[in-house]
């Protein structure tokens, strides 16, 4: 008789945590025990998830940031001892360059190689890249060169976790302009993607997902051989999301804004759908709501609440606990 609460972090705001602790205070207050999930879907806060689910510790790697800075970033290593975690954001994401100082055509992958090798000299044999978040629209030809200059992977396997499914040719035209690119730039990087595409040892163009991370996980998947895997749902059967579902009776879901882009692969768009699936009506309790009738529809949402501060949200699951059936009680 639980209620499953699984958000994503609210991008720039507040962690995954700390929104699912919230919500949780606000449940439990109107006599609902809470099961606590925090999600994330390959974008920002996947690190922190995955490690609370998996168990792992963090490890340091001195590397660049997105215009060759030096820097000091985390990365996790996964208690079974073969597997690694590393949030291209930690090195390569726009949330470490001032608006000020963004260039989309010098930022760089560099140091999302550096990552992806440090977690390789630690002993890691799969390492899982994280790709959301990112400052950079190189396709990856940083952290190539990265990986090529400290050696090679020695055998190690790349698993990509992704929250888009935009394909290689088209990630400067989508996400080019939050990084800082006029449509001048925007042209002159889609060139420069189709000439790295060239030179590839396989073509990344029209597939699904290779445009994440401004053609990162493209580059890994062409030259490396990278598998490429949809983030939400990788991190869901990491929680163990689909057997806790069968023991509750409601599932409260959120993140920073919930929109059309929810519906293409984001964690409460993927939460909603199992809920659904299964019969189990589902919540979201959101930073800001900009979804049409149509989207909420597909959705099946039985509420949408903004909330903007962590006393909100609690407040917002209290009246949410307030309203959910006798059933669940």
């Amino acid at each position: 008789m639980t209620v499953l609460v699984a958000p994503d972090s609210f991008k720039g705001t507040f962690r995954a945590p700390q929104v699912a602790a919230a919500i949780g205070r606000g449940l439990e207050r109107t006599g609902f025990p809470a099961d606590l999930a925090p999600a994330a879907d390959g974008g920002d806060g996947t690190l922190e998830v995955l490690l609370l689910a998996l168990g792992g510790e963090t490890a340091a790697c001195e590397c660049h940031d997105p215009l060759g800075r030096p820097m000091t970033a985390g990365f996790g290593l996964l208690s079974d001892g073969d597997g690694a975690i590393v949030e291209m954001a930690s090195a390569s994401g726009l949330s470490l360059v001032p608006e000020d100082e963004r260039d989309a055509e010098a930022a760089s992958t560099y140091g999302t190689g550096e990552l992806i090798m440090a977690a390789v000299d630690a002993g890691a044999q799969v390492v899982f890249v994280s790709v959301g978040g990112s400052a950079t629209t190189d396709g990856g030809a940083g952290a190539l060169q990265a990986i090529e200059d400290a050696g090679g992977l020695r055998g190690a396997k790349l698993v990509v976790l992704s929250d888009v499914r935009t394909p290689f040719e088209h990630a400067a035209t989508v996400y080019g302009p939050q990084k800082g690119a006029d449509p001048a730039a925007v042209k002159r990087l889609t060139r420069r993607l189709n000439t790295l595409a060239d030179g590839f040892a396989r073509d990344p163009r029209s597939h699904p997902m290779t445009g994440a991370a401004g053609g990162l996980a493209g580059g890994l998947w062409a030259q490396l051989g990278a598998e490429l895997v949809p983030g939400a749902p990788f991190v869901l059967d990491a929680l163990g999301f689909d057997a806790r579902l069968r023991e509750a009776r409601a599932v409260v879901t959120g993140e920073g804004r919930i929109d059309e882009q929810t519906l293409q692969g984001k964690i409460a768009g993927e939460v909603a759908t199992r809920s659904r699936q299964r019969g189990v009506p589902c919540s979201a309790i959101v930073g800001r709501s900009a979804l049409d009738r149509f989207g909420r529809r597909l959705l099946d949402l039985d509420s949408v609440t903004e909330a903007t501060t962590l006393e909100a949200i609690e407040e917002a699951a209290l009246a949410l606990g307030d309203r959910l059936p006798p059933l669940a009680r």
